[in-house]
């Protein structure tokens, strides 16, 4: 049965499961997650109808604002391409690599299916419920740059308890 986790933002909970067919992605997941590097982590790069971006440590910081998606751990995940960018699904951002290589740390949730980007970012999850919070989201009045003027903020991830 695939890891299922929990997103808690201030606009609401997204629970998510992540594909047991892209291991590394999972696991580097599951170790930031365990480490709660996520917590207080905003959504740094929304655009409705394509999709919502978050993973930057750098976005706890109002003032440095204007560095939000340039940060993150220096490693990169190799890349697990199987997966469609299907609305709902979660995938790695990478910046621009030969080797497709993935963010150490940010990830975005398709807003709409993108299969223009099928082959070209590892898909590692996918939204079982709170889809309606990612609605919420992709809707957010952003800056120039796409960044949210009201932060959205993760508050914390946790693991889904298995019956």
């Amino acid at each position: 049965m695939p890891e299922q986790f929990l997103i808690k933002t201030n606009l609401g909970d997204i629970t998510i499961s992540l594909y047991d067919d892209t291991p590394l992605h999972r696991d580097n997941f599951v170790k930031l997650t365990g480490e709660n590097y996520y917590d207080g982590i905003r959504f740094h790069r929304v655009i409705q109808n394509f999709m919502i971006q978050t993973g930057d440590p750098l976005s706890r910081f109002e003032e440095k604002r204007s560095l939000h998606g340039t940060g993150g751990p220096s490693t990169r995940i190799p890349a697990e391409i199987q997966h469609a960018n299907k609305k709902g699904t979660l995938a790695a951002a990478r910046d621009n690599n030969p080797q497709k290589a993935s963010s150490g740390s940010q990830f975005y949730i398709n807003h709409s299916d993108n299969s223009y980007l099928d082959g070209q970012y590892t898909v590692f999850g996918v939204v079982d419920a709170g889809m309606d919070v990612v609605e919420k989201i992709a809707a957010a009045k952003t800056d120039p740059n796409d960044n949210p003027i009201t932060p959205i903020i993760i508050e914390t991830i946790v693991p889904v308890a298995k019956p």
